[in-house]
């Protein structure tokens, strides 16, 4: 009889075997479903008030920082080796800074972002263990209510069935207090994975912050080394400025000077035409030294100087055009002076009469000589950057009457097709 109810109970047994067996596979797959959302969650950043989109962003935004530095870098190596351009380099040194200052700021708010983000993400790991420690403890209950029961227990209550609707009833409970269990078992499963994902995200945190730290101190050295450059550009320039003043002084004075003995030669030479009975062809209105180049980079009258920076009057236009291009004497007349100074560079002077002059500036070089007649569209010099200049132009001045005028004026066919590069 007992080996009877041993054969009848082997099937069952091993029936209930699988039984387990089944049960314990759809619990790790509940378990999975579960830790599924919460994993995703974290990794979204939805799980906190700090989110990855924010952090995201900063980094774009420092990104955008770090190209305008490329960009302002490559501008400031344009310029280099060009001193007329020391302000400009200070300028660009200038936005250097801001930039610098801008990504200091995205960096420290980087960091304020991972310091949030470590706080809350600490909160929940303490959480999560406490909650485990708790999930722990119910686990070892059920656990030892296992051991002490042990299957037999459950199959006493069904056993115990009166009838089939009590052991219907007795099975569903039994079903119960396993599906109890390995809830008590899948939520210690999720909550430990958590624990790892928290303790994973808070590595990366703090790793991502060390590395914003150790950025936002080579920052601030590269902060101080521009400060430190602009600081002595700014010396360079002040330097620069007071001796390009006091030659601008200097020359200033000898132009003077130089204007009293065109005036006083224009004189003479006039004396000694009447006397020699010679007449001069200065030729029809105007002729425009420069064919071809039309634009305008100072007008005649007040300007800031290019080099000083400072109001002075400019007593005549600028035209710029590239070096070698030939000069034309707007009039016929007489060369009062073809000479070199150290503000005109090679410039000359042609006497037209009646008090009318032209005065060629800058030049390359010089193609007339003093006392030479010309005549009106005559090769007179090329266009150069000699004396006190910043590129390759023609300073032009007219006088009438002895005075110098604005020669815009003295080109009226002309005056719509000048493009004036000056915003005074």
């Amino acid at each position: 009889m007992s080996m009877a109810k041993q054969t009848r109970k082997k099937p069952e047994k091993e029936k209930w075997g699988v039984h387990r067996v089944v049960v314990a596979g759809l619990a790790l797959l509940m378990a999975a479903l579960m830790i599924l959302p919460m994993v995703s969650m974290i990794v979204s950043g939805t799980a906190g008030a700090v989110s990855q989109s924010e952090i995201d962003k900063l980094k774009q935004e420092q990104q955008a920082s770090k190209d305008r530095q490329e960009e302002l870098k490559q501008e400031l190596n344009d310029l280099k080796n060009d001193q007329a351009d020391a302000r400009a380099k200070r300028n660009i040194l200038q936005q250097q800074l801001e930039a610098i200052n801008t990504e200091l700021t995205n960096i420290q708010n980087q960091i304020t972002y991972y310091d949030g983000e470590i706080a809350q993400k600490e909160a929940e790991r303490v959480e999560a263990v406490a909650r485990e420690e708790a999930q722990y403890e119910l686990f070892c209950q059920r656990v030892r209510a296992m051991e002490e029961g042990g299957n037999v227990s459950y199959w006493s209550i069904i056993f115990q069935a009166e009838d089939f609707t009590d052991l219907l009833d007795r099975i569903n409970m039994v079903d119960e207090i396993m599906s109890y269990d390995q809830a008590v078992m899948d939520e210690l499963v999720a909550t430990r994975k958590q624990i790892e994902t928290l303790k994973a995200d808070l590595e990366t945190a703090r790793a991502e912050q060390e590395a914003k730290k150790a950025e936002q101190e080579a920052k601030k050295a590269e902060q101080k080394q521009k400060v430190a450059e602009a600081q002595a550009l700014l010396d360079q320039i002040n330097a620069d400025a007071a001796e390009v003043n006091r030659q601008l002084e200097a020359e200033s004075a000898a132009a003077a000077e130089i204007q009293k003995e065109i005036v006083a030669k224009q004189k003479k030479l006039e004396e000694e035409r009447k006397q020699n009975n010679i007449v001069l062809d200065p030729g029809g209105d105007y002729l425009w030294p420069l064919p071809g180049y039309y634009k305008l980079t100072s007008a005649f009258g007040y300007r800031i100087h290019p080099i000083t920076h400072r109001p002075q009057s400019h007593t005549g236009i600028d035209i710029p055009a590239p070096g070698g291009t030939a000069i034309k004497a707007c009039k016929g007349g007489q060369v009062v002076t073809s000479a070199y100074h150290s503000s005109y560079g090679n410039y000359v002077v042609i006497d037209h009469g009646n008090g009318n002059s032209t005065l060629y500036a800058h030049m390359s070089s010089r193609a007339v000589s003093e006392g030479q007649m010309v005549s009106q569209g005559q090769v007179i010099g090329y266009v150069g950057t000699t004396g006190s200049s910043t590129g390759n132009h023609l300073h032009l001045e007219i006088r009438v009457n002895y005075t110098r005028t604005d020669p815009e004026k003295c080109f009226p066919g002309l005056y719509n097709s000048f493009v004036r590069a000056y915003n005074w």
